[in-house]
């Protein structure tokens, strides 16, 4: 307190040794220390202590003062700015399926929750519109919250959240003038965000700033096919984006070719979504064909791809997945399909040299029934993919059917190499033929001989409700993507 009030001693010294003080603080004490008095304040938002703001948001009306406060001091000087839109559960109602009280309670409890999340999508962009020095800017959403909760509460009451769409409109607006404003941006990464960008919001950028950016990512669950966020002729004036993140989609051929150009420099980072509904509407025809890749991987010889697939097809998979590929990730989540064991053996064979994270999750409607990738064949997949592929240090299952003996078989194969290793417990099963030959606990057993193959401590997963990667794999691949990204 002695920093405070009029008198002498501390109190006298000048603000920007108090800055350098406060600069010791964390964010959170920070906060706190601001409520103090009006010097403090002040000091406490020097925009030197606020170079980055990460903030991640529940669509709870609680959080609208706080949201407010943060982005009036530091929406215009901000450097780095990371924003999650989340969605908590809009009603906690239990009632008899075509209850019109639950019905009415849900639909209700949606419009606030939509009505909040709107206000505070607006409140980030106003306070943002402004800022020049801006060089970081990244917005990661549920998807489309509109259209996410639109089967819940009808147009009529969708309507009251945003009369004639002026809301989104505004929203799409501001997007706009922030990138027209800005003038030092070198990442731009908009996820899931179906109300901010549109076919022409990168036209608002810049030619120098289009021409300085270093990583631009535009990702969306869209199924719209004349929606298309980028074009190949507009990447030509991208010629230092060292990163890019798609959907697979709209990354044609003619696209890889401008990447590939001499007068650009080396694409290190390229992160790709295929999405069902996408590839239901657009063609495989314009993809980049394997002499694509290829030229594109002389110019970025550096160059590696992480890939998700939701609800693939195995058959599209198979033509997706050209040779070529720099493929160092991929992520399988479905729900309707399967991955296929020859999608697996093809994935060994490819991209044995560059694989480091291998995911595969389904949604599984029977749980005593998974798929068996290992199905009338001599040699599981999954254990051939961790013999071949030696760099491979992520495995993560869950809705497939593994073997104890083959979980087994992969931990010793890669030993301490393989940094993780998540497998639900329900995709665990045992030989019963082994089972009558053993008289420990087999759960048992597999924990202690798949930890001594890892060289650690390992156990099945529990609860899977306590890892993002299978619960939420959108907000998995995005995170996962921004990594990957700065990763260069």
């Amino acid at each position: 307190m002695a920093l405070c009030g009029d008198g002498d001693g501390a109190s006298c010294l000048p603000s920007e040794l108090i800055v350098h003080i406060f600069s010791f603080l964390p964010v959170h004490d920070r906060l706190l220390a601001s409520a103090v008095c009006f010097r403090w304040r002040e000091c406490l938002f020097y925009p030197a202590l606020w170079p980055e703001l990460h903030l991640s948001l529940r669509g709870l009306s609680t959080e609208k003062p706080r949201l407010e406060f943060l982005m009036k001091k530091c929406g215009w000087f901000v450097r780095d700015l990371r924003v999650e839109f989340a969605t908590e559960t809009y009603v906690n109602v239990v009632g008899p399926a075509g209850d019109s009280e639950v019905s009415a309670q849900l639909s209700a409890g949606c419009v606030e929750v939509l009505h909040t999340s709107l206000e505070q999508v607006l409140c980030v962009l106003r306070n943002v519109k402004n800022n020049r020095n801006l060089q970081k800017l990244s917005l990661f959403g549920d998807r489309s919250i509109l259209q996410q909760y639109q089967e819940y509460i009808g147009n009529t009451n969708l309507s009251k959240v945003d009369p004639g769409g002026k809301k989104i409109k505004e929203i799409q607006q501001l997007f706009e003038e922030i990138l027209t404003n800005c003038r030092q941006l070198k990442w731009l990464s908009c996820g899931f965000m179906l109300e901010i960008p549109t076919p022409s919001s990168l036209s608002a950028l810049s030619n120098p700033v289009a021409n300085s950016l270093e990583h631009l990512s535009l990702l969306d669950s869209h199924s719209n096919v004349d929606c298309t966020f980028i074009t190949a002729a507009e990447l030509e004036r991208f010629v230092n984006l060292q990163s890019l993140a798609l959907d697979f989609s709209e990354f044609t051929a003619e696209m890889a070719r401008v990447l590939a150009s001499t007068n650009r420099v080396p694409l290190h980072r390229l992160s790709l979504m295929i999405h069902s509904a996408s590839l239901s509407l657009k063609s495989l025809n314009t993809m980049p064909q394997d002499e694509d890749w290829k030229a594109l991987v002389r110019h970025s010889a550096n160059l590696r791809v992480y890939m998700i697939a939701f609800d693939v097809k195995s058959d599209d998979m198979l033509t997706v997945l050209k040779p070529g590929i720099p493929l160092e990730r991929i992520h399988f989540d479905s729900s309707i399909t399967s991955v296929s064991g020859a999608v697996v053996d093809l994935i060994s064979r490819q991209y044995d040299k560059f694989l480091t994270h291998f995911i595969v999750m389904k949604d599984a409607i029977d749980m005593l029934h998974f798929p068996d990738l290992s199905n009338n064949r001599n040699e599981d997949p999954l254990v051939l993919l961790t013999w071949k592929c030696t760099r491979l240090s992520v495995l993560a299952i869950h809705g497939y059917t593994v073997w104890a003996h083959n979980l087994i078989a992969i931990a010793r194969l890669r030993g301490s190499d393989l940094k993780v290793l998540e497998v639900t417990e329900e995709s665990i099963d045992f030989d019963p033929e082994e089972l009558a030959y053993q008289d420990v606990d087999p759960v048992h057993n597999l924990t202690e001989q798949v930890s001594l193959g890892l060289g650690r401590s390992w156990h099945a997963v529990m609860d899977i409700e306590s890892l993002c990667v299978f619960t939420d794999p959108a907000r998995h691949f995005y995170q996962e993507m921004q990594n990957f990204s700065k990763g260069i």
